[in-house]
């Protein structure tokens, strides 16, 4: 786990690799609380009977289930442990280049892109990869944005 303590040791790590997470398994318990919380309930993702004759032959993943696992696997890649306030600030790019398919184990790397000196900190672009074990394409690209206040 790489540990970022000042602002400085982030605007140093612009344009490196930070690693990559554990394999986590998506199953069908974490889809369906996916699909009460958000509504969801398309068929793709929680009929297992009807998936099965669907286009990807099971049920998936929602993309936005994929993207919400980057703060956690990204977690056990990295900290933010500067002084300050750390802000979401947005997302500039997010690709589902992959269906998940339930049963799949995903993983996360991420690269710190630019670092920006903004007047209250910087500006850091996280560039997030989540990939398939086993898969051609990633499941899911994403460039996040985070405002470290001083």
């Amino acid at each position: 786990m790489r540990v970022f303590s000042t602002l400085d040791e982030v605007a140093a790590a612009a344009g490196t690799e930070l690693g990559t997470s554990e394999w986590v398994t998506i199953d069908q318990d974490r889809v369906n609380k996916f699909a009460d919380a958000t509504g969801d309930h398309q068929w793709i993702h929680v009929d297992v009977d009807r998936a099965k004759t669907g286009p990807f032959g099971g049920t998936i993943a929602h993309g936005y289930l994929t993207l919400s696992l980057i703060p956690w696997l990204g977690s056990q890649i990295f900290k933010l442990a500067t002084p300050g306030a750390k802000l979401n600030y947005g997302l500039n790019k997010v690709r589902f280049a992959a269906p998940v398919p339930v049963g799949s184990d995903i993983r996360l790397s991420v690269a710190l892109g630019d670092v920006e000196a903004i007047d209250s900190g910087l500006r850091a672009t996280f560039r997030h990869t989540i990939e398939i074990d086993g898969g051609d394409k990633p499941a899911c690209v994403a460039e996040t944005v985070v405002l470290l206040m001083r």
